[in-house]
């Protein structure tokens, strides 16, 4: 097919990354500890881990996982925050050839035991915070090793057993729990400090990572995600960074600091912020809990911060936190904002606060990361998800899976080297996702231009059908979100008897003052009528997933249990 978007790569960028001079993520990581050995990999909490650190306890940690009878091809849960021993039990598993099965660490029972059920998981490395919800399902589900670890492990004494404490018995975060025959996360690399890993042979074609969707259609399914398909993700990330690298080598000869205050769980952060940060000397600066503002701008106060890759839930929360402006953004050179449409209002006063314009990409797990991407040396914010990274193709479809012209809307497809194998046990789900030929139909719309630009209008599910009309929640959401006295908003489709679907706005304010009535008058001016609210509703948040994004389809879902307890009531 035509790639137009190639005409607009920065210079040096090319179109197709080669990956053959690796055969696993481990080499990648092996590589980078090799080089990297003396500086800082990751922050948490003040307390700083260098490469050859996180080598020497990933090293221990496989050779006690080794000993323990895993295998390769064997998969093992993390159940972990953003706390330092997320990258050592990553490259633990990776380098004894399991695979990484991410685990929402606020997990219901019913979530955890259908994923750890799901994907056969024989090993769980889990904080002791959420060993509660583990024990509720044990009995249920097929785990032969547990290994607990508490947030301050990695610390140095006497930090460690003084941040435990405080958690454990003032605070009380960690609720009583019994988890037969677990070991300690310590204790484990303390005994496989004494034992040989043995690095078995791995191929491009194994499993790397089993990274479960968010469950957005029913019960969330495993993507496949190869050897190969991670590395070409980090490879064509590095790549598109080169020229926001060489811009900041103009700004600062440091070290680069990149934020993560994404969760690792997630495939965003899990390649964008650990593996890449990994791939080129960076350290990555380790938030546990992002929604914690007040810790989350104290984590960030004394760093030098140079790449900020988010969520606009996230940006649009530290913008309006009072102390934000206190951060450093002098060096600041790249924001990369995914996993949910950016507001264009957000945008605009991130570039007027920071001096650093945000760049929107667009991805999914099933690609295990970015599809598309704005150039990242950009200079104002485009309104559009970017163009295709390097080996990735991207086409609009219609419904009969035909390719559209430029301009035309349709379902986003992408196909590319850094597509998943396919869902974990479900053919049928694998062929409903997948086009003969390869492409990911991804339930996405959106209309890419003649020089490749694409722009996200919406997910299909979530269209608002008005009277034959189509009105995108994205767009109502941006213009609400605008709006003088808005902090966030959410838009979906409620049934009416006249047109069918009509549209509800959700609300969280950030001036009290601001009514219905001037909310309905600013819509007003800016929306035809099809598009305006039938109904606004005022709330004190909404709900979202753990990386940030706003469920639409949770509020859906509340709606309808409102509507059948109201009729239960009536009778």
């Amino acid at each position: 097919m035509k790639r137009p978007w190639l005409q607009q790569y920065p210079a040096g960028v090319p179109a197709e990354v080669d990956t053959s001079a690796y055969h696993s993520l481990a080499g990648l990581l092996d590589e980078s500890f090799s080089r990297f050995r003396d500086l800082p990999a990751f922050v948490c909490m003040d307390q700083a881990m260098s490469y050859g650190e996180v080598e020497a306890a990933s090293r221990a940690l496989g050779a006690w996982l080794q000993a323990h009878g895993l295998r390769p091809g064997d998969r093992v849960a993390i159940m972990l925050p953003n706390v330092l021993q997320f990258p050592i039990a990553a490259a633990a598993i990776l380098r004894i050839g399991c695979v990484v099965v991410n685990v929402n660490p606020l997990y219901s029972a019913r979530e955890l035991e259908h994923q750890l059920m799901d994907s056969g998981a024989k090993a769980i490395i889990i904080l002791e915070n959420f060993s509660a919800t583990l024990e509720r399902v044990l009995p249920d589900v097929g785990i032969e090793h547990i290994i607990v670890s508490s947030i301050g492990d990695m610390f140095k004494f006497p930090k460690d057993a003084l941040v435990n404490f405080l958690l454990r018995h003032v605070r009380k975060m960690v609720p009583r729990w019994t988890l037969p025959g677990h070991v300690r996360f310590n204790h484990a690399l303390a005994m496989g400090a004494n034992m040989v890993l043995s690095t078995p042979p791995m191929l491009p074609s194994d499993l790397g990572l089993l990274q479960y969707t968010g469950g957005t259609t029913g019960r969330s399914k495993g993507a496949m995600l190869q050897n190969s398909a991670l590395i070409a993700a980090v490879l064509a990330t590095e790549a598109w960074a080169q020229p926001a690298q060489a811009k900041a080598r103009t700004m600062t000869d440091s070290q680069f600091n990149v934020v993560c205050a994404l969760p690792l769980y997630h495939c965003f952060a899990f390649i964008t912020c650990m593996l890449c940060t990994m791939r080129y000397g960076g350290c990555c600066l380790l938030i546990p809990n992002p929604r914690d503002m007040n810790a989350t701008i104290r984590a960030l106060r004394h760093h030098k911060l140079h790449v900020f890759p988010g969520v606009n839930t996230l940006f649009n929360a530290l913008l309006n936190h009072p102390e934000f402006k206190s951060l450093d953004f002098s060096e600041l050179t790249v924001t990369i904002s995914g996993a949910m449409a950016a507001q264009e209002v957000v945008a605009r006063r991130w570039l007027e606060a920071t001096g650093c314009p945000m760049a929107e990409g667009y991805g999914m797990t099933e690609i295990s990361c970015a599809a598309t991407c704005n150039r990242l040396d950009l200079e104002a914010f485009t309104g559009t998800a970017g163009i295709p990274m390097p080996g990735m193709e991207v086409c609009i479809l219609d419904d009969a899976g035909r390719q559209l012209a430029p301009g035309q809307e349709g379902e986003v497809a992408l196909r590319g080297p850094q597509l998943m194998a396919g869902y974990w046990k479900q053919p049928q789900a694998t062929t409903l996702a997948m086009t003969a030929d390869g492409w990911l139909r991804t339930g996405d719309i959106g209309a890419m231009d003649a020089a490749g630009y694409l722009r996200i209008l919406d997910r299909k599910k979530d269209l608002v059908n008005v009277s034959g009309l189509k009105v995108f929640p994205s767009e109502v959401e941006q213009v609400v979100a605008a709006c003088p006295g808005v902090q966030e908003c959410a838009v979906i489709g409620i049934p009416d008897e006249r047109s069918g679907e009509a549209v509800a706005l959700y609300v969280v304010k950030k001036d009290p003052g601001l009514d219905e009535q001037a909310l309905r008058a600013y819509c007003a001016g800016q929306l035809a009528p099809f598009k305006r609210p039938r109904e606004v509703v005022f709330c004190a948040t909404l709900p979202k997933s753990p990386v940030g994004k706003i469920l639409r389809r949770e509020l859906r879902e509340d709606r309808v249990q409102c509507c059948l307890s109201s009729i239960e009531t009536k009778q």
